[in-house]
């Protein structure tokens, strides 16, 4: 941690010896946070500074920088495409595994932390932060910008880093710690699903796909069928609930997974922790941190990342419009999901895939696989392309039961992808790739053969 802090101090004061800055970041929940945090800070500093919001960096996107000639801070990305950055003066505050070790570069994979799990893009961003001061007192950094210490607790959420045992983990549980103290956060142990601050019940329980349970999941009768009978007014939200009401449906969802054989490690996810923003008001969504970065991701990913930024910034006009691009988002998910049930899964020896072509955005598709990781086989991994400005867009998702028996997506997309004239990258259990048109079945049999290979090790 030491080693990490004192690259995080390096890196700052680089930035802040800057006339000018380029923030270049992800579309992503993370990404924005992380553009958001950078923006504050050089902003309290009085460095001008701009967010250029990518989908990819690929090479023509960096070339594109490159061209700008401006010292350039990419956040939530970067280290993956770290040798195409030459002829560009920059840092990076990544976390996906990177193609190297770099003096510029602070990625927890450098320094023994899993990014995919312990430090989000958001929380290396808000490290940096820290150290954009301008006092070098130490209390300064421990109190320095710490008011946006919320936002990269919104990232990681958003990235997922709390689903695998169900609260933050690593660097990440430090930093919830740091807001705990500061009064900023609070953390308390619920039920894990979207809507709680929002959304009756009912409809919390039935747009609920993670884990999905049959005959709640998608299922408005059967819904209301369990609210009746444990006499819950199925329009109230989830917050307006007393304690004893909400134990009472946690208990029949889990006993309702138990009946249906639901995995052990999905179950364990029904429950666990919570980030409650303190600041925000009650009965919004950017008073709990999943409903926030789900706000996020709906603003970004449909071309208005202006949108997220000023939701991160506090802008009302901001919120009320990523509320309407919410409901688009929901409806798009929807859509997808439909497509895939429609259209089904196909299988191959080591992974499963789909194809959605035009039929769903190049910018959620990798949500949509998340969501359908469920249908068909889940002891191997889902993918799925989708057609893009860039090419065709690949997302995989896997398990991290499958990460534990050897299976390393970030790696294996990337070899994949670049065997077939693409680019790819991401974490063990998530990653994404960029490959041309028409080259989908090579890479699939080149992404089936690497899989396999990785399974075949352990």
């Amino acid at each position: 941690m030491k080693e990490l802090l004192s690259r995080a101090s390096a890196i700052a004061a680089e930035i802040a010896s800057q006339e000018e800055v380029l923030i270049v970041t992800h579309i992503d929940a993370d990404g924005i946070t992380s553009g958001a945090i950078a923006h504050i800070a050089l902003e309290r500093l009085g460095i001008e500074n701009r967010l250029k919001f990518v989908k990819q960096l690929d090479e023509s996107e960096i070339e594109s920088i490159r061209d700008e000639n401006v010292f350039v801070w990419f956040t939530d990305l970067g280290s993956g495409q770290i040798d195409l950055l030459d002829g560009i003066e920059f840092v990076i505050t990544d976390h996906h595994v990177p193609q190297r070790a770099h003096p510029r570069q602070l990625n927890p994979h450098e320094f023994g932390y899993d990014g995919t799990v312990e430090l989000s893009g958001s929380g290396t961003t808000y490290l940096v932060a820290k150290f954009l001061r301008k006092s070098s007192n130490l209390l300064d950094f421990v109190n320095g910008n710490a008011d946006m210490l919320p936002l990269a607790i919104v990232g990681a959420v958003g990235d997922l880093q709390d689903s695998r045992w169900g609260k933050l983990q690593g660097i990440n549980r430090l930093i919830a710690k740091e807001g705990l103290k500061l009064g900023n956060l609070d953390i308390v142990r619920d039920l894990r699903f979207f809507g709680k601050q929002t959304r009756p019940v009912a409809k919390m329980l039935e747009y609920n796909s993670d884990p999905f349970i049959p005959g709640l999941t998608g299922n408005e009768r059967g819904v209301l069928e369990l609210l009746s009978n444990l006499e819950i007014e199925p329009w109230m939200r989830w917050i307006d609930l007393s304690m004893e009401e909400r134990r009472r449906v946690v208990s029949a969802i889990v006993n309702l997974a138990m009946e249906y054989k639901l995995p052990y490690t999905s179950i364990l996810r029904i429950v666990g922790e919570s980030y409650i923003l303190l600041q925000e008001p009650e009965g919004t969504e950017k008073r709990d941190a999943m409903e926030f970065s789900t706000l996020l991701n709906a603003t970004a990913r449909y071309g208005e990342a202006d949108v997220g930024l000023g939701v991160c910034l506090g802008d009302e006009n901001a919120c009320r419009r990523a509320r309407t691009l919410l409901q688009n988002h929901r409806r798009n998910l929807s859509n997808g999901i439909r497509f895939v049930d429609e259209n089904g899964i196909e299988e191959m020896r080591y992974l499963r895939y789909f194809h959605a072509g035009s039929n769903i955005p190049d910018t959620i598709v990798g949500i949509v696989a998340g969501m359908c990781f469920h249908k068909g086989d889940r002891e191997k991994p889902i993918v799925a392309f989708a057609e893009s400005d860039r090419g065709i867009k690949v997302s995989a998702r896997a398990t991290y039961k499958l990460v534990e028996k050897g299976i390393h997506l970030a790696k294996a997309m990337r070899k994949a992808a670049e065997a077939v004239g693409g680019a790819g990258g991401g974490h063990s259990v998530a990653a994404g790739a960029t490959i041309p048109e028409g080259k989908e079945e090579e890479f699939l049999k080149i992404l089936d053969d690497i899989i396999g290979r990785q399974l075949q090790k352990q």
